[in-house]
């Protein structure tokens, strides 16, 4: 032990820590607009770029495969080079590929863009939450996470609205046009503002060391699965190429846990998931974003191709989601104070199946009387669940370790998402008639999905309340 840890470095307090966290929480609901708001607009862009059920999918899964895939090298680089340059050139990279996205003339440049918005995004997301961590400290660092964690989950429910709005005003195309002006701003608002590193100590000698092998095997590794849960929609699960596409991504995933142990300066730090609270935040995480992402995709798709509404009247019909979202992460950022994470997780979760059940149990269920309430109310429980899965993994990390625990809960953030599109992708539209049943079928397995989760908490929270780093009690 250094003789350091003796003396503590006092703590410095950026006094327009709020304006700053107003502004990275602006950058962070821009990266998470852009999973949701395309939902409503995929019939559209389907239409005018002559796409395909699969190539729809992964209009959607490009973003989130390399947003997810790539994060855990995002939170490597802003701990090596510096949250506060990672995050300006994410910003800069996200602005520019939007754009292109916008004026995408056929499918290939579409989703080159969409790749280049998502390798964007895994720098920009982990940094802005690490300069988070590390610009709030004692008791206003959990309120700071709580506030974080609403932003993100309300961005998902907007996104919808949004799209909808804007797919039956000016066209699909400014469903990517709008993140122009707003990079923008922020790209003139925010070098102004962030916290200078102060260089109190040099980095380690493997600080600025890159494990690009670990990267590229875990994004393979998830862009196999993704492609064997989607194939199985057209295959059949018991197909030869579902199987061995699933089992290839199993391999690649071993073997990037292989080159984890034996890199110079891993990835992911393997010993991070040994931690019970990342590891319980990280599955949270995971079980959240894939219902609610899913919830957005199969209502919106349901409403238009099913029900026949436009994209406005199904983004309008979003808005109590949006709603309900956002309650639920307030109202959850109450109650873990008072009653801690696993109660926090366990009724949202029950709640998130509750709203579940009647999709599950009814093949025609109504948009104003049926659809939207359930969705609305599984949204409710599952808002509280967003902000006990950050505040249970980063309430206790340490600054220097900021990056790779925030990577490693957007890598489940972004992940969940992707895998949740997926299967619902897979579960809902395999048929091209598209039938209820379809629907009902999802809907029956994330009402599973939430029960599980349910069950499940209890057992994978640790005991107690989240506290800063330096508090008397914390997880254990």
């Amino acid at each position: 032990m250094s003789t350091h840890s003796a003396t503590p470095t006092p703590t410095r307090v950026h006094p327009r820590r709020w304006t700053v966290l107003a502004l990275l929480c602006a950058a962070q609901f821009m990266l998470v607009l852009d999973v949701t708001v395309v939902n409503v607009a995929l019939p559209a862009i389907a239409t005018d770029l002559n796409l395909g059920r699969t190539a729809l999918t992964w209009v959607v899964t490009a973003y989130t495969l390399c947003f997810g895939g790539l994060m855990l090298l995002g939170g490597r680089l802003s701990d090596a080079l510096g949250a506060r340059r990672v995050l300006l050139t994410g910003l800069a990279l996200f602005t520019t590929a939007s754009l292109a996205c916008g004026l995408a003339p056929n499918a290939a440049v579409l989703l080159t863009g969409r790749v280049a918005q998502g390798i964007a995004a895994a720098l920009l997301s982990p940094a802005a939450l690490a300069l988070v961590t590390t610009t709030f400290h004692g008791p206003e660092r959990p309120r700071a996470l709580g506030a974080w964690a609403a932003i993100g989950a309300t961005g998902s429910a907007v996104g919808v609205l949004l799209g909808g709005a804007l797919t039956a005003g000016p066209g699909w195309p400014w469903i990517f046009h709008l993140n122009v002006p707003l990079g923008i701003a922020l790209l003139a608002t925010l070098p102004r503002l962030l916290p200078r590193p102060h260089g109190d100590a040099p980095p380690a000698p493997t600080a600025r060391l890159l494990d690009a092998p670990g990267a590229l095997l875990v994004t393979a590794a998830t862009a196999a699965l993704v492609y064997g849960l989607v194939r199985a929609g057209d295959s059949g699960w018991a197909s030869t190429a579902t199987l061995l596409t699933l089992l290839g991504a199993a391999v690649l995933y071993a073997a990037f846990a292989a080159v984890e142990r034996t890199s110079r300066a891993p990835l992911m730090d393997l010993r991070m998931l040994t931690r019970r609270p990342v590891v319980a935040g990280s599955l949270l995480m995971l079980v959240a974003t894939a219902l609610l992402i899913s919830f957005f995709f199969l209502g919106s798709m349901r409403l238009q191709h099913v029900d026949g509404l436009g994209p406005l009247r199904t983004g309008l019909l979003f808005l109590p989601v949006a709603a309900t979202t956002a309650i639920g992460a307030h109202l959850g950022s109450r109650l873990l104070a008072t009653a801690g994470p696993r109660v926090c997780a366990t009724g949202g979760m029950t709640l998130a199946a509750a709203g579940c059940l009647p999709l599950a149990l009814l093949d025609h269920a109504a948009p104003w009387t049926t659809l939207m309430p359930a969705l609305a109310t599984a949204s409710l429980g599952l808002g509280a669940v967003f902000v006990t899965a950050t505040t249970t993994a980063l309430g206790l990390v340490p600054p220097h370790e900021a990056g790779l625990a925030s990577g490693i809960v957007n890598t489940f953030h972004e992940l969940g998402g992707t895998l949740g599109i997926a299967l619902a992708s897979t579960l809902a539209l395999a048929s091209p008639s598209l039938p209820p049943t379809g629907f009902t079928t999802a809907f029956t397995a994330c009402t599973l999905l939430a029960t599980t989760t349910a069950l499940a908490s209890p057992l994978l929270i640790p005991r107690g309340r989240p506290h800063p780093p330096g508090g008397a009690h914390g997880l254990h």
